[in-house]
């Protein structure tokens, strides 16, 4: 199919794989590579909007072991002419090249703003934005920081990825925990974000991930999306153009 078929922006995140276990990990892994293999024929560009490992630790000569399935889809639609953005969540933000080097995904550490047909699009994991949440705030700083980034790459890797699974495995995620409840307007950090920040500049659309939650919602004159996950509702958004939609694969 020639790339001038293919006009379709897709958009999904929150996969967390390798939690709870291998098999469940699997399982999910092979839903979410049929599903890239469905739209390989209509997709210009996908977003990968973080936390589509539940680790992820790349070394100068080691990066963590599995996920052949999926890494190896994306390099077959990258390779295709699909363009891949992939956006660090809070759980897999220590990517340092290895995906660009070797399929041409482009890493993006914080939010990016987006004209697609006319329509203003803001877009990120939606981690560390909006009011509050200072510990989480801090933690993050840490986690990013050159130094202590250096010092866990010390670490041999059998023991610092390890260390990571072992604490991977006490996540929200791993025990069946996952944000199903919307708190309302009020209390939604995303929402007071987008509130805030079209104070001083209009978006069409904001689509984030990071909630757990498929939410999609008018606040004001703009447009909140968040992609759900792909634990528990294996949902995701596309762009034909001229509307985004919510959907879910039926698996």
């Amino acid at each position: 199919m020639e790339n001038a078929e293919r006009n379709k922006i897709y958009f999904a995140s929150d996969s967390h794989l390798g939690v709870p276990d291998y098999e469940s990990s699997l399982e999910r892994e092979k839903i979410f590579v049929k599903w890239l293999d469905s739209i390989k024929d209509d997709a210009a560009e996908l977003y990968l909007l973080g936390d589509i490992f539940d680790f992820w630790f790349e070394y100068r000569h080691a990066v963590p072991k599995g996920f052949a399935r999926l890494l190896g889809k994306l390099a077959e639609l990258s390779d295709a002419g699909i363009k891949i953005s992939f956006f660090t969540g809070n759980h897999d933000m220590w990517m340092f090249g290895y995906l660009t080097k070797e399929m041409n995904v482009q890493i993006y550490r914080a939010p990016v703003e987006r004209t697609m047909n006319g329509k203003k699009f803001f877009i990120g994991h939606g981690d560390g934005i909006g009011p509050d949440d200072h510990g989480y705030k801090f933690i993050k700083k840490v986690f990013s920081n050159k130094v202590c980034q250096w010092l866990f790459a010390c670490l041999h890797p059998n023991f610092g990825l390890g260390l990571a699974r072992y604490l991977s495995r006490k996540s929200r995620v791993a025990n069946g925990k996952t944000d199903e409840i919307f708190l309302g307007e009020e209390k939604e950090r995303l929402i007071q974000f987008i509130k805030e920040n079209e104070k001083t500049k209009h978006f069409d659309y904001y689509i984030f991930g990071h909630r757990h939650l498929p939410l999609d919602l008018e606040i004001g004159n703009t447009r909140y999306l968040n992609l759900g996950d792909w634990v528990v509702h294996f949902s995701y958004a596309v762009w034909d153009g001229e509307k985004v939609e919510l959907k879910k694969v039926q698996k």
